[in-house]
């Protein structure tokens, strides 16, 4: 198997097959961001993707779900997708859902149409690291669009019938900024027909552009309460019918129910983890956090 940067999936997506498509990340450039910079951007060669899909095949495991490798594998244009869909369906006949990372700018290079036909093959779920609503902290890490680019990319697959999933990145503004970050990322949500909306919290290790802030006191971390806050704002603001799951690495305690049905349970939920955090319960857990 081809892979430059090794194994990297939400935690709901370990049964999966994996399959690289795509080396490093289009981007590149988050001011948080640790992952694929051990490796350049480029579009992995037909020939080693159907070399990878038979290796996957002989292993003799019924795959039911293929995640594609690669900081943004989405990025590649509709006839490549289609072909690499065609090769999986091939090989791997069980295979019923093909998914991956994506940004929302990879949705520019396919129409409705072009996105409605690969709904049909299988392909589904791309967990969108959109991480705010919130054009000053877009801005402020770096991330390359606005708010309002989310609304209008992701609104394509809704038309074309693709399910997604929209992240959400507690922490983002740093102190003393939750609650309006909070309200701004659920406006945006609001607006749109996510499968799932997952959270998880930013936790800055060495050698980022942000950690180096942070040292020279440039950004200032919100604190355990604070992010708990963010996320009990988050939930309460988002009206939209989803799954929500909170249940990362970077969460200390995980929470997830759908919405609006269980809304009550988990800000409930939320308030009891708040009143443990004011009494220092989980002081230093961001520092125990090895890696995402």
């Amino acid at each position: 198997m081809h892979f430059s940067s090794g194994i990297n999936r939400p935690p709901f997506e370990a049964q999966d097959g994996f399959l690289q498509v795509t080396s490093g990340c289009s981007h590149g450039k988050c001011e948080f961001c640790t992952f694929y910079k051990d490796a350049p951007f480029r579009f992995s060669a037909m020939s080693e993707i159907e070399e990878d899909i038979k290796e996957l095949a002989s292993i003799g495991y019924p795959f039911r779900r293929i995640y594609l490798q690669g900081a943004d594998p989405f990025i590649l244009p509709y006839d490549r997708l289609y072909a690499i869909g065609e090769l999986i369906h091939r090989y791997l006949p069980s295979v019923q859902t093909i998914g991956g990372y994506a940004r929302v700018d990879n949705i520019r290079n396919k129409s409705v149409d072009e996105l409605k036909n690969l709904a049909k093959m299988g392909f589904c779920d791309f967990y969108f690291g959109n991480e705010s609503g919130d054009d000053a902290i877009l801005l402020r890490m770096n991330k390359g669009y606005k708010a309002e680019l989310v609304v209008e990319m992701l609104s394509r697959l809704d038309e074309a019938g693709m399910s997604y999933i929209m992240n959400f990145l507690g922490g983002l503004g740093g102190a003393g900024y939750g609650l309006s970050h909070a309200q701004k990322s659920a406006e945006i949500i609001n607006r749109l027909h996510p499968s799932l909306v997952y959270a998880s919290e930013l936790t800055l290790f060495p050698d980022t552009p942000l950690s180096r802030d942070v040292a020279s006191g440039k950004f200032a971390e919100a604190t355990e309460t604070e992010r708990l806050e963010e996320l009990y704002e988050f939930i309460r603001c988002i009206n939209i019918n989803t799954v929500f799951k909170a249940e990362h690495v970077t969460i200390p305690v995980p929470i997830r129910g759908r919405l609006p049905e269980d809304k009550n349970e988990m800000l409930s939920q939320i308030q009891d983890l708040m009143t443990q955090a004011k009494r220092g319960a989980f002081d230093g857990y961001r520092s125990g956090v090895m890696g995402l």
